[in-house]
């Protein structure tokens, strides 16, 4: 996938349109809980003294339906304003085997 080094989007610390440095960066490290709220989760586990029920553990990796892993990362991409300098994040990433700013 080809990416333009600059483009021009909304700001909202500008509140208009301006031209972003588009920049990529390393997926973050996501939690240990994959789904569900996190805080419920927690307040859960603290009320009753029981945990996750058994919920947020796995089975075995032989009796999962999709065990294997994808073939593509989700790109992780950050805009930075060239007029106020701060920088936002791309709300939903595309998957995508190589990522090329032009």
């Amino acid at each position: 996938m080809k990416i333009p080094k600059t483009i021009n989007r909304y700001c909202r610390f500008c509140k208009k349109h301006t031209p972003h440095k588009v920049m990529q960066s390393k997926k973050k490290q996501p939690s240990s809980l994959t789904y569900g709220s996190k805080y419920r989760a927690k307040k859960r586990g603290r009320a009753r003294g029981q945990g996750g029920h058994g919920r947020y553990s796995k089975p075995a990796i032989t009796s999962w339906s999709m065990a294997g892993k994808k073939q593509s990362k989700k790109t992780d991409l950050r805009y930075q304003c060239t007029v106020c300098k701060k920088s936002s994040v791309q709300r939903v990433g595309k998957r995508s085997k190589k990522v090329e700013l032009i």
